[in-house]
């Protein structure tokens, strides 16, 4: 059966992606029924795509990412958008992310309000100086040999340009959508990810 898998974000669940399905007659309820009262903010669609034989689709990539299934019992995921969107990308036959994205936005204006702050307190910025890692420092590729060098608190040289460790990571990986840079990177041996939580939900 036809139909559409969508990778699905919440601003209320950092570094999740929900993996779900639905077909084109039931885009409207299942989109109303992922805000329920548990839910604080509204949820984001990443990419959609219209697949042939979505239900084995959906459970390819369920075991896929098994591993970094949250509970067994739940579409949820700790991993990065994009590796799920890469995958998607190759075997959907169409991008219905536009329309999968409208049917999310039907809700009241003051919970995507809500979403939108949720969404920036959450993104605090990276600040190499306040995370205690100097200038000239080495940061470490988390997966090769790769390496970049701090220039200042929010600037890396990498492959000898100056740029942001979101880029920086982005060119290492060859892709173009986001990432989150502090999963690919260590210091001192510890992945960047952990540092920043440590400082910044100190705040």
């Amino acid at each position: 059966m036809e139909g559409i898998l969508y990778l699905l974000t919440n601003p209320a669940m950092p570094n999740l992606v929900k993996i779900g399905m639905t077909t084109r007659d039931e885009v409207q309820q299942r989109m109303e029924e992922l805000y329920t009262t548990g839910v604080p903010v509204p949820f984001e669609c990443s990419f959609a795509a219209r697949v042939p034989d979505v239900k084995n689709v959906e459970k390819q990539f369920h075991l896929a990412f098994e591993p970094y299934r949250i509970n067994a019992k739940r579409e949820f995921f700790e991993i990065e958008a994009y590796q799920a969107i890469a995958i998607l990308k190759l075997i959907g036959e169409e991008d219905v992310t536009p329309q999968i994205s409208d049917e999310l936005d039907k809700v009241d204006q003051p919970s995507r309000d809500a979403g939108t702050r949720l969404k920036q307190k959450r993104r605090q910025r990276f600040n190499f100086i306040e995370m205690g890692i100097e200038e000239g420092t080495v940061l470490y590729s988390a997966v090769n040999d790769e390496t970049c060098e701090v220039v200042d608190e929010r600037k890396v040289k990498f492959r000898d340009e100056v740029m942001t460790l979101t880029m920086a990571t982005r060119i290492k990986l060859d892709n173009n959508y986001n990432v989150i840079p502090s999963i690919h990177w260590t210091f001192e041996g510890r992945k960047l990810r952990e540092i920043y939580n440590e400082v910044y939900s100190a705040n």
